[in-house]
C-alpha cells in the first residue's frame, strides 16, 4: 500500500508543471487578452495537429494533460487534441529502452504514431473547420468554476493546478489499488496474437494511468503481442489526461466522442499494420 500511496504521489506531482502552465496559458488569455485577440490566436491554429503530434510523443504524458486543458478552454482544436493523444507515448519509451529494445523499434513506434495523429490531427480539423466557423466559444475556467478570482492571475492558477492535481491523484489512488489488487493487468488476461487482439490491446490503453502504456509495451517486448496491437494499445493511451477532460469539460456527450474517436482510430490502425503485415 506504501509503494501505491508514494507512486500516485510521484506521478501527480510530475504534471503539476505542466497543468500551472495550462492554466497560466488560459488565465492570461480569459483575463489579460480581448476577445478579438483570443479569435485571432484560435484561427492561427491550424498548424496545432502539426506540432501537437511532435510535442506528445515526449515520455509521460505532460503534454495530453496541458492540452487538455487548452482544449477545454477552446484555445486548441479538436484536432490537436486528438492528434496529442494518439501520438503520446507516455512510459513505451522508458519501458522499451530498459528491455534493450532495439533502436528500429523505438523509432518506429515512435514515428507511426506521431504520423498517424498529424495526419488524424488535421482531418479533423478540416472536418469540423466549416461547421464551427460561426460558432463562437466562450469557455472561461473561471467562469465555469465560479471561483471569483480574475483579480488575482497567479492565485488563480495556483488554485486551478492545485484542484486538478489533487483530482487526478484521488482517481490514479483507486486505480492502482484495483491494478494491484485485481489483477486486471496480468499478461495471462490478454489474448494473444490473434485478429481480436488489436480491440483488447486499444481498450486497455484508454485506462487513464501509466500502467497500460507500461502493460502493453512490456507484452510486446515479452513477444506476447504482435507490433499491431502495440501501436494500437499506445495510440489510445493518453495517461492521466482523459482524467482531466472528464473533470474539466462539463459536457459529457463530447467527451465520450472524444474518447470513441481515439479508441476507434487506434482500432482502424492497428488492423491496417496487421493487415500489411507490418511485423517489427
Amino acid at each position: 500500500m506504501l509503494d501505491i500511496i508514494i507512486d500516485t504521489l510521484i506521478d501527480g506531482l510530475k504534471l503539476i508543471p505542466f497543468l500551472f502552465i495550462a492554466f497560466l496559458i488560459i488565465e492570461l488569455l480569459e483575463h489579460k487578452l480581448s476577445k478579438k485577440n483570443r479569435k485571432l490566436i484560435s484561427k492561427t491554429g491550424k498548424l496545432g495537429p502539426i506540432f501537437g503530434s511532435i510535442l506528445g510523443a515526449f515520455p509521460q504524458c505532460g503534454f495530453s494533460c496541458l492540452a487538455t486543458n487548452l482544449y477545454v478552454t477552446r484555445i486548441v482544436s479538436l484536432g490537436t487534441l486528438i492528434s496529442i493523444y494518439l501520438s503520446t507515448s507516455d512510459e513505451m519509451l522508458p519501458v522499451l529502452l530498459s528491455q534493450k529494445a532495439p533502436v528500429k523499434v523505438i523509432l518506429s513506434a515512435l514515428i507511426i504514431k506521431v504520423i498517424i495523429g498529424m495526419i488524424s490531427g488535421i482531418i479533423i480539423d478540416f472536418i469540423l473547420r466549416k461547421k464551427e466557423k460561426n460558432i463562437e466559444i466562450d469557455n472561461e475556467i473561471c467562469h465555469e468554476e465560479n471561483c471569483h478570482c480574475k483579480d488575482h492571475l497567479l492565485v488563480s492558477v495556483l488554485k486551478h493546478t492545485l484542484s486538478i492535481t489533487l483530482f487526478i491523484m484521488l482517481i490514479s489512488f483507486i486505480l492502482n489499488i484495483l491494478i494491484e489488487y485485481t489483477g486486471i493487468f496480468d499478461e495471462n488476461n490478454i489474448i494473444a496474437n490473434n485478429p481480436f487482439t488489436v480491440f483488447i490491446t486499444s481498450l486497455i490503453g484508454l485506462v487513464p494511468n501509466c500502467a497500460s502504456s507500461v502493460m502493453i509495451t512490456t507484452l510486446y517486448a515479452k513477444g506476447v503481442i504482435e507490433f499491431s496491437a502495440l501501436i494500437s494499445g499506445l495510440l489510445t493511451g493518453s495517461g492521466v489526461a482523459i482524467i482531466i477532460l472528464f473533470k474539466s469539460n462539463k459536457n459529457i456527450k463530447e467527451n465520450i466522442i472524444i474518447l470513441s474517436l481515439v479508441y476507434f482510430i487506434g482500432v482502424v490502425s492497428g488492423l491496417i499494420i496487421q493487415l500489411l503485415g507490418v511485423h517489427i
